[in-house]
C-alpha cells in the first residue's frame, strides 16, 4: 500500500514538472538563485558605498584648486642641489576653451566608451581579460578616464586590489556628482604629461611653446599618447617613440570616427618642438634613481628632498671623458660605483637634450672579449691558475671554428697571457671543458640579468648585456669575489624633517672564493699592463678587461682601481658599425681620462693578486683530486650521482678522509678494510683523468663504499696537480 503512495506522489510531481529532489536542476536553480541574491546584496553595499563617497567628495571648486604633486629636490651626495622637480599647471582651461581635437585623442585613446560607461567599463574590462587569456599575456590596462582622475587626485600609483576598489567606487561617487563634461575638463587640466608639466596648457607650454588652445590635430595625439608613459613617449626625450605613439592616437581616432582620413594622414614627425636647454647629463641618474621612489616611500603627497650617492665632480668628468673620446656618429655610456655600490657618475649618452635614452641601465648591446671574465673566473674555480700553460691553435667545436683578432696562433702559452691578449682559441676550449652552462651560471652569480646563451659562441660575448650589469660584476671582482649591489639613493626625508628612507647596506654574499678572485685580478691587471688594456693605465695600479664585438659595432672598457670600479661601452644606437671602434682605444682612453679625476684623492692601492689555495688543495696528491671535503658528492661506477649512505660519509657529521694527524688513529673513520683498495686504479684514471699510485692505499684514505657499489667523491674536475705538462684541451666531438 505504502509503495503505491510513493509511486502515485512521483507520478504527480513527473505529471506538474518537478524535479525530484537532489537532481542537477534544483541544484542548478539553487546556485542561480544564491548567485542572484548574493549579486543584489553586493550591488546594495556598492551603492551605499558609492553613495557615501559622493558625500563626502569635495566640491568642484575645491578639485580645481587641488594640487596633488609633489616638489622633489634631488641633492648630489656633497647635498648640493641636481635637479627640482615640481608641478607646473598652466592655466586652466574651460572645457569649451580645450579644443575639440584634444578632447576627442583623449577619449580615443584613453576611454572609447568614456560618454557611455558609469565610471568603469565593464565591457573594456572584459575585452582586456579576453585578450590576455587569447594571447597569454598580462591583462592590459583597463582604467576608464574617470578612474585615473579619482587615482590622480586621491589615491597613489600602487597596484593593489585593494587601491583598485577604492578607485572603482570614488569614480562612481564623481559620475553621480558631476557631469561628464566636468570631468574631462578636470582630467584634461590635471593629468600628468612629464617633464613636470600637469595640464593639457601646461604641456602645450613645454612642448610646443604655444597655450593649448592653438593645438593641433598633430600636436593634441602627441599630447595624448603621453599619459600612457610620460617618460617613454615625452618628445623631448625620444623623437621616435613620440611620433610612434601618436600615430597610434591618430589610427584609433580616424577608427572612432573623429576625424577624417585627412587629418589622420598628418605627420607627427613634422611638429616642431621647442628647444629645453635646462637639461643636463645628471638627468640620466635621476631618470633611472627616481622611479625607485615609489617602491621606497610609504604614500605621502607632501613636498620630499632625496639625498643621492652622486659626485659632481666625477659625473662631469665622466660626462666629458665619453664625449671627448666617442668616435663620430656614435653613443657613448659611463657607469662608475664605489666600492659598496654607490652609484658615483652615470652617462647614458653624449647629449641628454638631444636623446634621454640611457644606455647605461636600458641598453642591450654585445660585451664581446669582456664576457672572458666569467670564462675565466669558472676555469680558475675549476683549478686553473694564472701561470697554467695552455695551448693556442686551431680548434672546432660542435661545428663552430673560432679565430683570433691577429689571425695566428701563439702555441703554447700560460692563462695570464691568454687573457692579456683576449685569445679566443683558448677561451673557447676554456669554455669547453668547464661547460657553457657553466660560464653562464657564473655570469648569473655575478649579475646579468639578461638572457644568457649556452651555445659555444658564447664565450666571446655574443648574449646581449646591460652597462651597469658588466660594471656591477668588475665591481665584485674588486671587493675581493664579494657580491656588490649598485644603488643611487642614500635617504629621503619630508619637509616634516621626518626620514621616509634610509639606505640599508644588503648582506654581503660570497660569489666566489678569495683565490679565484685573487687570480682574476692577476689575470685583469696584466691586461692594463701588457695587454690588450694598455690604454686605460693611470699612472697607479689598474685592473681591467677590453671588449670588442664583429664589425666594431660595439667596444667595452670595464676596471677599476683604488675601490672605484668603472664600465664604458661605446658604439651606434643602430648597431651599425663603427670605423677603428675597439675596446682598447676609444674606450679605454674615456676610462683612463675619467679615472685619473676619479681616484685623484684617493690613496694608491695595490692588488691582492697572489694566490693562496686552500688547504684541501694543497694536500698530497691523493687529497688533491678529491676536491673540498664540504662539497663531497658521489657516483658509481657508471657516473651516475647516487646519495651517501653510512655513518662515516658526509652529512653524517663526521670527516670520512681526513688529514692525516687531525686526530687519533684509533678515532678516524674507516670506510674499508685497510688490506683493500675502494675503487680499482683503472677506475679512478679513468674517472679523474690521472694516474694513479700502484700498491695499497691507506684506508683512511680510501674512498668509501657504502651498499651501491665502490664510490669515489668529485667536483667534476679532471685538473692535474700543480707541476703537471701544459694542458691541451682538446674540444667536445661533434653530437
Amino acid at each position: 500500500m505504502a509503495q503505491r503512495g510513493s509511486r502515485r506522489a512521483a507520478s504527480a510531481r513527473r505529471a506538474q514538472g518537478a524535479a525530484p529532489p537532489g537532481s542537477v536542476g534544483v541544484w542548478l536553480r539553487r546556485i542561480i538563485g544564491w548567485g542572484a541574491f548574493l549579486a543584489l546584496l553586493g550591488a546594495i553595499f556598492l551603492g551605499i558605498a558609492v553613495m557615501f563617497a559622493a558625500r563626502s567628495l569635495p566640491s568642484y571648486s575645491a578639485l580645481m584648486a587641488t594640487q596633488t604633486a609633489q616638489t622633489i629636490v634631488v641633492r648630489a651626495r656633497d647635498g648640493s642641489v641636481i635637479v627640482e622637480l615640481g608641478p607646473n599647471y598652466g592655466e586652466w582651461l574651460d572645457h569649451d576653451q580645450i579644443p575639440e581635437v584634444m578632447k576627442n585623442a583623449m577619449i580615443a585613446v584613453e576611454d572609447r566608451r568614456f560618454y557611455s560607461h558609469w565610471g568603469v567599463d565593464p565591457l573594456g574590462l572584459a575585452r582586456a581579460v579576453y585578450t590576455a587569456v587569447q594571447g597569454d599575456r598580462r591583462i592590459s590596462a583597463t582604467s576608464t578616464i574617470t578612474q585615473q582622475l579619482a587615482r590622480n587626485v586621491f589615491l597613489n600609483s600602487n597596484r593593489s586590489l585593494d587601491r583598485k576598489l577604492r578607485e572603482a567606487v570614488l569614480a562612481m561617487a564623481l559620475e553621480t556628482k558631476f557631469s561628464k563634461d566636468q570631468i574631462l575638463e578636470l582630467y584634461l587640466n590635471k593629468v600628468y604629461f612629464g617633464g613636470g608639466a600637469y595640464g593639457v596648457d601646461s604641456a602645450s607650454r613645454k612642448f610646443f611653446s604655444h597655450p593649448a588652445t592653438e593645438l593641433t590635430t598633430a600636436e593634441a595625439a602627441i599630447i595624448a599618447g603621453l599619459v600612457k608613459a610620460p617618460s617613454r613617449y615625452s618628445p623631448t626625450a625620444d623623437v621616435d617613440d613620440a611620433v610612434g605613439r601618436a600615430n597610434v592616437v591618430l589610427r584609433l581616432m580616424r577608427e572612432q570616427g573623429m576625424i577624417s582620413a585627412s587629418q589622420a594622414a598628418v605627420d607627427p614627425g613634422t611638429v616642431r618642438l621647442k628647444e629645453d636647454r635646462s637639461q643636463n647629463s645628471a638627468r640620466y641618474f635621476t631618470d633611472w634613481v627616481l622611479p625607485q621612489l615609489e617602491i621606497l616611500l610609504p604614500e605621502t603627497f607632501e613636498p620630499i628632498d632625496v639625498l643621492t650617492t652622486l659626485d659632481p665632480g666625477m659625473q662631469q668628468a665622466g660626462t666629458a671623458a665619453i664625449r671627448a673620446n666617442v668616435p663620430k656618429g656614435a653613443q657613448g655610456a659611463l657607469v662608475s660605483l664605489d666600492r659598496d655600490g654607490a652609484i658615483l657618475a652615470m652617462v647614458g649618452g653624449t647629449n641628454y637634450v638631444e636623446t634621454s635614452y640611457n644606455r647605461a641601465t636600458n641598453a642591450l648591446r654585445q660585451p664581446g672579449s669582456a664576457w672572458k671574465l666569467f670564462v675565466y673566473l669558472a676555469a680558475l674555480e675549476a683549478g686553473y691558475r694564472p701561470e697554467d700553460r695552455v695551448v693556442d691553435k686551431p680548434v672546432t667545436i660542435n661545428g663552430w671554428s673560432p679565430r683570433n683578432s691577429t689571425g695566428g696562433y701563439a702555441g703554447e702559452i700560460d692563462i695570464r697571457t691568454a687573457f692579456a691578449y683576449s685569445t679566443n682559441t683558448v677561451a673557447a676550449q676554456l669554455g669547453n671543458e668547464v661547460g657553457f652552462g657553466t660560464v653562464a651560471s657564473m655570469a648569473r652569480r655575478f649579475g646579468i640579468t639578461t638572457p644568457v646563451s649556452a651555445f659555444p659562441a658564447m664565450v666571446l660575448g655574443t648574449s646581449e648585456v646591460r652597462v651597469i650589469d658588466m660594471t656591477r660584476a668588475f665591481a665584485s671582482i674588486s671587493a675581493g669575489g664579494i657580491s656588490v649591489e649598485p644603488y643611487g639613493i642614500v635617504k629621503v626625508t619630508a619637509a616634516s624633517g621626518e626620514v621616509l628612507y634610509q639606505h640599508q647596506p644588503k648582506e654581503a654574499v660570497r660569489l666566489v672564493p678569495d683565490y679565484v678572485a685573487a687570480g682574476i685580478t692577476d689575470l685583469l691587471q696584466t691586461t692594463v699592463n701588457n695587454g690588450t688594456g694598455r690604454a686605460a693605465q693611470i699612472g697607479r695600479p689598474v685592473a681591467g678587461k677590453t671588449g670588442t664585438t664583429n664589425s666594431n659595432k660595439d667596444g667595452w672598457f670595464l676596471g677599476f682601481s683604488s675601490g672605484i670600479t668603472t664600465g664604458v661601452w661605446m658604439g651606434r644606437d643602430d648597431a651599425r658599425p663603427v670605423a677603428g671602434l675597439q675596446g682598447g682605444r676609444a674606450p679605454a682612453q674615456a676610462f683612463s681620462a675619467f679615472m685619473r679625476y676619479a681616484v685623484k684623492d684617493r690613496p694608491v692601492e695595490q692588488f691582492v693578486t697572489e694566490v693562496k689555495l686552500p688547504e684541501w688543495r694543497l694536500e698530497p696528491d691523493d687529497e688533491y683530486q678529491y676536491g673540498n671535503p664540504d662539497d663531497y658528492y658521489y657516483m658509481d661506477d657508471q657516473g651516475n650521482l647516487v646519495e651517501p649512505t653510512g655513518p662515516d660519509l658526509p652529512g653524517s657529521g663526521r670527516d670520512p678522509f681526513p688529514v692525516e694527524g687531525e686526530r687519533p688513529a684509533a678515532d678516524r673513520p674507516r670506510a674499508v678494510d685497510e688490506a683493500e683498495q675502494a675503487a680499482s686504479d683503472d677506475f679512478l684514471e679513468r674517472a679523474t683523468g690521472r694516474a694513479q699510485p700502484r700498491g695499497p692505499v691507506p684506508a683512511e684514505r680510501a674512498p668509501p663504499q657504502g651498499q651501491q657499489g665502490p664510490l669515489i667523491p668529485s667536483q667534476g674536475s679532471t685538473k692535474l696537480p700543480p707541476g703537471r705538462p701544459p694542458v691541451v684541451i682538446e674540444p667536445a666531438p661533434r653530437q
